[in-house]
């Protein structure tokens, strides 16, 4: 399954602890929002955190974004890469 279909999948899935509405956030006019403190302190962002924002696209238009934690992202594209990565370098 590749990345893409993983996050579709996520996305539509029937699971509701694997996807549920957190809290809505009003963006303002210079495009900020505003994290909830209960939201920051369960996922253990802090000052200074890097978040990656992803987008899934479905029939053109984005439909669905997902921040995720920096590190968390590494740890994801290091599993898919590493071996592919590996398996490059012993041909």
């Amino acid at each position: 399954m590749t990345a893409r279909e993983e996050c579709e999948s996520f996305c539509q899935s029937k699971d509701i602890s694997s996807c549920r509405v957190e809290s809505i956030v009003t963006i303002d006019e210079r495009g900020q929002m505003v994290l909830p403190k209960e939201i920051r302190e369960r996922a253990k962002i802090k000052p200074g955190d890097k978040l990656a924002l992803l987008s899934l696209k479905k029939e053109g238009k984005v439909c669905c974004l997902s921040l995720i934690k920096v590190e968390e992202l590494e740890v994801m594209v290091k599993s898919r890469l590493g071996p592919v990565i590996n398996e490059a370098f012993r041909e």
